[in-house]
């Protein structure tokens, strides 16, 4: 293989400091602490017959349950997607990939892409920076992404904050709603969906008119409150002054709760996409509750990635079992019954 610089060598950076420091949040959280069930200790339901499955974008899944966007575009980047991939495909749940800007750039990169062989079934998720269609990105660079993934849907990221504190980083973000308009326009006349995704500072109500105006089908509120890209871009930056500047944002962002009702009141059509700090079902329940379609993780899910497809199997299994008993003490059969199932705010 070529020898893997600039974008793709930026990922083996991201996978190392996700792995081996601290970068979440501290002091600004996700806002799900705010919130708790009532407890049904009678709930008329045998436990066994709950599913909490359903349909997106034509296909179904097993569970509310996303693996979120993370990498590619690099040997152990393209470890990771397989194993995440194949854990997917065994556990009936959708899957994004991280940003395929490598694999469009350095043509080499894009077997770490290639799952479908391994993922059948599952929904996919391609992925491209949205800022890139400043930088000469159009329809055809997308239509080239959905291609290497064979993906069912495009995600478009949205990191405006991560590009600022990153030395390389592109920031030329004016006039960018327009170009995203015209690539949903056009991606639609395909039959493909089109979802926005902020990557950890969450989408105010302006944001999420403004996209749901252009035309995505989805938002995925990547709220505050999880993994902070500016303490990524700390770790990795080229002087003590960089580093400095990334640090200060540590307390940055909308948190998750937050931007999950910033989309529901804004854009009450779209389905939404809760991630941003997510630990697990009880995390992802009370996202449902909020108004959410489906929750998506990355952090615990990279961890597991690292140890192989079995430990990605096994974390699955644990949060969609989370789901289901959270469903089953609260009395909700179905998912449209735990989206009606009020939570209370928990004072101080």
């Amino acid at each position: 293989m070529a020898e893997v610089t600039g974008t793709p060598s930026r990922k083996d950076d991201h996978i190392r400091i996700n792995l081996e420091e601290d970068v979440q949040f501290h002091g600004l959280t996700t806002g799900l602490e705010r919130y708790r069930f009532a407890h049904t200790a009678l709930p008329e339901l045998n436990l066994a017959d709950i599913s909490p499955g359903l349909t997106l974008f034509g296909k179904p899944l097993a569970a509310p349950l996303l693996i979120s966007s993370m990498t590619g575009g690099t040997p152990r980047a393209g470890q990771i997607n397989r194993a995440l991939a194949a854990a997917a495909q065994a556990t009936g749940i959708a899957m994004g990939l991280g940003s395929m800007r490598a694999a469009i750039e350095h043509p080499h990169t894009a077997d770490t892409f290639h799952v479908r062989t391994t993922a059948p079934d599952i929904l996919l998720f391609a992925n491209l920076g949205a800022v890139q269609f400043n930088y000469g990105y159009g329809i055809d660079q997308c239509r080239r992404a959905l291609e290497i993934a064979a993906a069912d849907a495009l995600i478009l990221h949205f990191n405006a904050l991560q590009e600022a504190v990153q030395p390389e980083g592109d920031t030329n973000f004016a006039g960018l709603l327009a170009r995203v308009e015209a690539v949903c326009n056009a991606l639609a006349a395909d039959g493909v969906p089109v979802i926005a995704k902020e990557v950890g500072w969450g989408f105010s109500k302006a944001d999420a008119r403004r996209l749901a105006q252009a035309g995505v089908s989805a938002i995925d509120v990547a709220g505050a409150g999880g993994t902070s890209w500016s303490q990524v871009e700390m770790h990795r930056a080229p002087t003590p002054s960089h580093a400095r500047v990334a640090a200060s944002f540590i307390q940055w962002g909308i948190p998750t709760t937050d931007a999950i009702a910033n989309v529901r009141e804004a854009a009450p059509s779209l389905p939404v996409f809760a991630s941003g700090g997510l630990r697990n079902g009880l995390d992802i329940a009370k996202c449902i509750a909020l108004g959410a379609t489906l929750g998506g993780m990355a952090g615990p899910f990279l961890k597991a990635a690292d140890r192989g497809v079995d430990a990605v199997v096994e974390t699955i299994n644990e949060v969609v079992r989370e789901i289901r008993i959270v469903m089953f003490a609260t009395g909700a059969k179905d998912l449209a019954a735990l989206q009606a199932t009020p939570l209370t705010v928990v004072s101080g």
